[in-house]
């Protein structure tokens, strides 16, 4: 099997098909849906809705009670039927059936070259301009469960079908009809709760002005309340305009986020495909406990659903590309104005968090660490509209840089005129003596001249800031404001207790680090905090990410680069999303990886930050995704089952052991690592 091939990762392509249809001529339509299928398959969809009535077309109105259109329709059934045996799809078309003595407004699904079920449309509209029940039956009112169908014996029928994939059960669909959305409670939702996740809508919907986008929100919402996706088809071209009129909308929708849309009002058939992500319908159904609730409750209704299984190989050993585009930065939104919308949003929940925290201790001082690096710069800032907020003056911000081994000049300067231009009560103590003192105590090689730099003569210097700032908090009755971010806690990059990871109060904590790039660059460009404080913001974006606990300088820039060691940034945050969002398994992140940043020529957002790379070859997507399961789930978990309290920003979410994210401290990342083995180089 192909790796770089969606359907091995719990995708499906799905295809929504707008034909050209013409009125009472079964024959014509039948072409246009047997071309359309084949159009679908070439692009390698499984799965092809098609409008209501699509068949006959909607728009016949009496005719439906003539025989000749009625034969006609189902012997355009029977050569779509036929089609469909050397097509890798199944398709779900419309049609009107004569049941006993009864009309039907009919989904038919067939693959294979077999009817797997039909199943009739449950609410007829019968107000302004529709007459349904003039000629169809409503589809619960239905006395039998199976019929026989062009030579087919026993073919289920009725409302209650949902159809399975036995190649991939999570490829569970159930079709409703045009009016069955409209209704306060669709059956859909019901067929959701029995299984189907993937939901078809075959629609005629005559177009009125703002009609497509109260669809849209019908869809939108359906798909985000039943956790699902959303497939709907609507009439187009060719329907008769004796007194309505058709715009051919089609659109797929993923849990109230929308894929793909067709254009309105065009004059030729039409055919849209979206690469469903069946995980994420199956993780968020199985993390929102009040979806299994709402099983239970509604079990009645769950338990009339039918389960109709069907064979459909699934083109495993072909290379099969991602159509959907991924976005490199999964934390922050690609439309511009969103971002700015977004932006505001994040200093307004971090800013509120922590006023009311210094309210609840009565405090109007609070104590801070600045650096002259990304973070502290976010912190500094969040602490400074709180004051704007509380009515207080930014003096009352003690802030303090603590230059030790490895501080460049560059990121002291930074920090000294960052707190100038906001206009702190600005300290610098110079922690170099008391980190000798504690080496010396402690016996390290380095306070007996020897250039030892290891990992506690680092950590002595991020304790002896934490332990400086806790004291000076102590003195000035005032919380130390923490500023380690989401990133860093979740790579466990961090010195645990007396170190960066503690602090009175967290603001940065579910903030990861490819969002506080752009915060910074927002604030710079905006200019909120004024020119002078713009100008330290951007010479702090151009300094190489660093702890600068390391001696040594390159080129003006810190040598000690933090993510030579982790990984970059812009991917592991892309890893942390999928992980901690969805609970992606590795090969599945590792493929959403390489598809949003093999070979998309654009390269990183320049407004975030300046593009290291522009590419990662599946090599170095596995190298960097080892070493972030490797910290994630093995050596950092102590550090956040202690982490101070911090406000939740975004949905993407958050490690806090009160929040979403609860594991053990001795875990192991074996299972992780091994499936992360069975992911080729190339």
């Amino acid at each position: 099997m192909a790796f770089i091939n969606l359907y091995r990762h719990n995708f499906i392509r799905a295809a929504v098909c707008t034909p050209e249809v013409r009125v009472a001529d079964p024959a014509f339509n039948a072409a246009q849906t047997v071309a359309l299928m084949q159009r679908a398959a070439e692009r390698h969809a499984v799965f092809a809705v098609f409008p209501e009535l699509g068949l006959s077309a909607y728009s016949c109105e009496d005719l439906f009670h003539q025989q000749a259109l009625l034969d006609g329709a189902k012997h355009a059934l029977s050569e779509v039927l036929a089609a469909s045996r050397d097509l890798p799809l199944v398709a779900a078309v419309g049609v009107p059936l004569q049941v006993g003595s009864l009309l039907y407004n009919c989904a038919v699904v067939l693959a294979g070259g077999r009817i797997l079920g039909v199943t009739p449309k449950t609410y007829l509209p019968n107000y302004r301009e529709f007459y349904e029940l003039r000629q169809f039956t409503p589809g619960d009112t239905a006395q039998v469960e199976a019929i026989d169908l062009l030579g087919q014996r026993d073919v289920p029928f009725g409302a209650h079908l949902v159809y399975q994939a036995e190649a991939q059960p999570l490829f569970t669909f159930h079709c409703e009809i045009c009016e069955d959305l409209w209704t306060p409670i669709p059956p859909s939702s019901y067929a959701a709760l029995a299984g189907a996740t993937v939901l078809a809508n075959l629609s005629a919907s005559n177009v009125t002005v703002g009609k497509d986008d109260y669809r849209r929100q019908l869809a939108a919402n359906q798909s985000a309340r039943c956790l699902a996706a959303y497939l709907y088809s609507a009439a187009g071209f060719g329907e008769s305009t004796t007194d309505l009129a058709w715009d051919g909308q089609g659109f797929i929708y993923e849990n109230g986020t929308r894929l793909a849309e067709s254009e309105r009002f065009e004059y030729a058939a039409q055919l849209i495909t979206a690469d469903i992500d069946l995980d994420r319908l199956a993780q968020d159904r199985m993390r929102q406990t009040t979806f299994g609730e709402s099983v239970a409750m509604h079990r009645a209704e769950v338990a009339r659903f039918r389960t109709v299984r069907f064979r459909l190989d699934m083109p495993l050993e072909d290379e099969i590309r991602l159509e959907r585009a991924y976005e490199r930065f999964p934390y922050v939104p690609s439309d511009p104005a969103t971002r700015d919308m977004r932006c505001h949003e994040i200093y307004e929940i971090q800013v509120h968090g922590l006023v009311k925290r210094l309210r609840a201790m009565n405090s109007d001082k609070v104590v801070i660490g600045v650096s002259g690096g990304l973070d502290s710069t976010q912190a500094l800032i969040v602490c400074a509209r709180a004051m704007d907020v509380m009515g207080l003056p930014r003096s009352n911000i003690l802030a303090y840089t603590m230059p030790g081994f490895a501080t460049s000049e560059r990121t002291l300067d930074q920090a000294r005129r960052l707190m100038s231009a906001i206009g702190c009560t600005a300290g610098e103590i110079d922690i170099r003596p008391s980190c000798l003192q504690m080496l010396a105590d402690i016996g390290h090689p380095y306070a007996k001249g020897e250039q030892v730099y290891d990992v506690t003569f680092e950590n002595v210097q991020a304790g002896e800031r934490t332990s400086h700032l806790f004291r000076l908090g102590g003195v000035n009755g005032a919380p130390v404001v923490g500023t380690s971010d989401l990133s860093e806690i979740a790579l466990g990059w961090c010195t645990y207790g007396v170190g960066d990871h503690m602090a009175h109060y967290h603001v940065n904590a579910s903030v990861p680090k490819t969002l506080i790039q752009y915060l910074v660059r927002y604030v710079a460009r905006t200019g909120l905090l004024g020119s002078d404080a713009g100008r330290v913001l951007e010479d702090v974006l151009d300094t190489a990410i660093s702890p600068e606990l390391v001696p040594g300088q390159k080129n003006g820039q810190p040598a000690q680069n933090t993510e030579a060691i982790v990984g970059p940034y812009e991917l592991q945050d892309f890893h942390l999303y999928y992980v901690l969002r969805f609970g992606y398994s590795p090969a599945k992140v590792a493929f959403l990886a390489w598809s949003a940043w093999h070979d998309r020529a654009e390269g990183t957002w320049p407004e975030i930050v300046e593009a290291k790379r522009n590419q990662y070859s599946l090599a170095e997507v596995k190298q960097w995704l080892g070493v972030f399961l490797k910290r994630f789930f093995q050596l950092s978990q102590y550090k956040r089952s202690a982490l101070p309290n911090a406000p939740k920003v975004g949905s993407g979410g958050s490690l806090s052991p009160r929040s979403d994210w609860r594991a053990p401290s001795d875990g192991e990342a074996k299972a992780w690592l091994a499936a992360l083995a069975e992911i080729p180089e190339r």
